[in-house]
């Protein structure tokens, strides 16, 4: 008989708000298969990138990872996992790993390829899409993981990488001969984290610009890494002469038209990366200038993997991740204030926050359905 008991938070596929949870059974150590692990998920974050992750559940797949009841998901999201009970030798009870979790108190793997870094999830559910996401890191081997930066890096390490790979692509191709980069939702943590990376580069010819709303416009402004903010109300401001790159990180189909067409020809390269006005999703097709494409990082991780080999890649992101930590830990200026939340209804309210653009840019959430304090 399974005794352990779970919890797991999921949301209907076809309406986002309509959220619940429920009660899952996981087995004892006598009943888990030879060859399986079971993990105890002790908290993960929630940012509206994991909005992204629900509005492109089914489009990209993302609702295959952590499968649930019909009509239903389970939204991913990154956090840390302690080896509850384990038939695998090599992973023992107590380790405790860093990766790609669903929104539940616990997560059955079978692990594969382990080595002194960690493991891949080989559940047949999961083998169709990219290996990055079944990689589960041993925090003791993990070169950027430090104890009391856990909240840090389960909120902004998998978007930051996300920032550094279109930062990279863009310098891989001379940035299309833009002068001008506008990115969208300019207060969500991939915004500011590719401002960031385009900031750091000492001999740039282009203008970093940042599109937001009202209520966010202060906070944007006050990262100091824009060099120009606007309202969404006045994208009509945006320079039409010179040549721009697009990165939208809002996904709004209005926006992308309001801006293709305003720039026209001069939009040189345009990408979607997220979707935090998720209630105004749509094609990117018959716009004047470049036609816009998804930016997936993996296939810029795959690249740089080849051109630099995994020791280089890990260090170039090690250097930029802890220059980004010292930037948003500033004592005079931090950029994010962590909040902790445990329990069902805590993760109900944040969805529905979320969901609604209500959560302060400032506000960085941490979510647990393993413990209720």
């Amino acid at each position: 008989m399974m005794t352990n008991q779970g919890l797991e938070f999921i949301v209907q596929r076809d309406q986002l708000t309509h959220c619940k949870s429920r009660k899952l059974d996981f087995p004892d150590q006598q009943t888990l298969a030879t060859g399986q692990v079971l993990l105890k998920i002790d908290h993960f974050a929630f940012t509206s990138n994991n909005v992204t992750y629900a509005a492109f559940g089914t489009a990209m797949k993302y609702w295959n990872f952590f499968p649930t009841e019909t009509g239903w998901g389970n939204i991913p999201v990154w956090g840390f996992a302690d080896v509850l009970l384990s038939n695998v030798d090599g992973i023992e009870p107590g380790e405790r790993f860093y990766g790609y979790y669903p929104m539940a108190s616990h997560l059955l793997v079978t692990p594969s390829r382990i080595n002194v870094n960690g493991f891949s999830d080989s559940a047949a559910h999961r083998q169709e899409m990219h290996p990055l996401y079944n990689q589960y890191l041993r925090t003791t081997t993990d070169p950027a993981y430090q104890k009391d930066t856990e909240a840090l890096q389960m909120l902004l390490r998998p978007l930051f990488i996300t920032s550094l790979m279109i930062d990279d692509f863009l310098d891989d191709n001379q940035f299309f001969g833009a002068k001008n980069v506008i990115i969208s939702s300019a207060s969500s943590k991939t915004a500011y984290g590719l401002a960031f990376a385009l900031s750091q580069r000492a001999a740039r010819d282009y203008q970093i610009i940042g599109l937001t709303s009202e209520a966010n416009r202060q906070f944007v402004t006050n990262l100091g890494i824009y060099d120009q903010v606007l309202n969404y109300e006045q994208c009509g401001q945006l320079d039409a002469s010179v040549a721009s790159v697009y990165v939208d990180m809002a996904g709004s189909a209005s926006l992308r038209s309001e801006i293709h067409h305003h720039l026209s020809d001069n939009v040189v390269y345009s990408c979607a990366v997220g979707g935090t006005h998720w209630e105004d999703l749509g094609s990117g097709q018959h716009l004047p200038g470049a036609r816009p494409s998804l930016f997936f990082a993996p296939a810029q991780i795959k690249k740089r993997l080849a051109d630099w080999g995994s020791a280089g890649l890990q260090s170039k992101l090690a250097d930029a991740w802890q220059k980004l930590i010292l930037r948003i830990t500033d004592a005079q200026h931090p950029w994010l204030q962590v909040s902790h939340s445990y329990g069902a209804d805590a993760s109900n309210q944040l969805v529905l926050k979320m969901l609604s653009g209500k959560v302060a840019a400032q506000e960085g959430h941490i979510l647990s359905l393993s413990r209720s304090s």
